[in-house]
Formats: structure tokens, C-alpha cells, sequence
């Protein structure tokens, strides 16, 4: 795990603590492209027991290698070229070469994916931050929702294991495994395929998990 990535001011179960950590890690990484010191913490993090449980698209089973992976991509990777990667597949001139908007998977028969998202977070009485440029339906900003409904943060204490099933079904699993392998399938993708790939079965095995609660 990479160490001091999440702040935790909740005693939480380990597994949980666990999650917390990658999905504060995933969105950090899909905020921006990681400086040096985020590329030498995953390289120096340990590696992840194997896991029993195998889906068909990874899942469980395909956590550790990929984490490896990712572990063995940030060793050798330069924080300049990840950052030139980040702008050519996130930003771009004119248009990205990859999408990280729920809004741009989600075809008419989701309905209005940015309106409702919001309208989950106003329930959770949550918001985007003043200072975010980014609309509520970026792949961080999910991935850091996701985050605090698991560990809490300040006086809000972690929500139930079905609240977070609910927001996971509803405004991350019918789109963050596509955005994944638009990542790990475009030719500008390096560094980045790593993350995507591991981000891909880390969902996979959430799914999994929350499948069989």
C-alpha cells in the first residue's frame, strides 16, 4: 500500500482502510499526472497477496499483477514524461484523447448521468469544491466520493456498506471499466495503461465484493 496517500480519521476495518487507500490513490492519479514523489511511493509500496477469487475480466484475481505492474512502471518512469502523457491522453489541444467523464460513456438510456450524480451527492450532502474546475462526473471526483464514503472525513463518520453499493452500482460501474480500456487501448497510453489496467480489475474485484455482501 502506498503509505500517507489518504488521511483516515476513522477507525476503519483493515480491508476497508485497504480500499480507502486505492481509491484515494486511483483519483489522485487521474487528477493530475504523479510527481516524483507519488511515482517513488508506488514503486517502494509492498505487493499484494494473491487473491482466491477470479472473474472473468480479472477481478480478484488479477489485482496483484497488475498492482505489480503499476509498481514496476513507477520505478522507471520520469514524473516530466507522465506529465506529457496526462496532457496528450487527458487535456489535450482542442480535445482529449481520452474521456474522463461519466457523461461521455453514458449513452440517452442512462438518462442525465451529471444531474444525478449531483443529485446523490446533494442527498450525501456533499458538493464540488469551490476551487474544482472539473464537473462532478470526473473519474477523480467518483473516485474520491467513493473514498469518503468509505473512510469519512473530518466529522463525517463512513457510511454503510449498502450506501456505498448503491453510489458504486449507480454512478461507477456502468462506466469506469469502459473508460479504462479506452485508456489502456489508446496508443498514447504508457504510464497510463498501467494505471488503467489496475484501476480496471480494482473495480472488477469491488463489484465482486459488493456482489457477495
Amino acid at each position: 500500500m502506498v503509505e500517507a496517500t489518504v488521511t483516515l480519521h476513522h477507525q476503519l476495518e483493515p480491508e476497508d482502510q485497504a480500499r480507502a487507500e486505492f481509491y484515494a490513490l486511483l483519483s489522485r492519479l487521474f487528477a493530475d499526472a504523479p510527481d516524483a514523489s507519488l511515482l517513488a511511493a508506488i514503486a517502494r509500496a509492498p505487493a499484494l497477496a494473491p487473491a482466491t477469487l477470479t472473474g472473468d475480466d480479472g477481478g480478484a484475481g488479477g489485482l496483484a499483477p497488475t498492482w505489480d505492474t503499476l509498481r514496476a512502471a513507477s520505478s522507471v518512469t520520469d514524473a516530466e514524461a507522465a506529465a506529457d502523457e496526462f496532457q496528450a491522453l487527458f487535456v489535450g489541444v482542442g480535445r482529449s484523447e481520452v474521456s474522463l467523464y461519466a457523461s461521455h460513456y453514458l449513452g440517452p438510456q442512462s438518462g442525465r448521468p451529471l444531474a444525478e450524480l449531483r443529485a446523490t451527492l446533494a442527498k450525501l450532502g456533499l458538493a464540488r469544491r469551490p476551487e474544482s474546475s472539473e464537473y462532478e462526473d470526473h473519474l477523480a471526483l467518483v473516485l474520491e466520493t467513493m473514498r469518503m464514503l468509505i473512510a469519512g472525513d473530518g466529522e463525517r463518520r463512513p457510511t454503510a456498506i449498502a450506501e456505498q453499493h448503491a453510489f458504486f452500482d449507480r454512478h461507477i460501474l456502468p462506466w469506469v471499466s469502459d473508460c479504462c480500456t479506452a485508456i489502456s487501448t489508446n496508443s498514447v497510453a504508457n504510464y497510463y495503461r498501467r494505471v488503467a489496467e489496475f484501476a480496471h480489475c480494482f473495480v472488477a474485484l469491488e463489484r465482486d465484493s459488493f456482489a457477495i455482501e
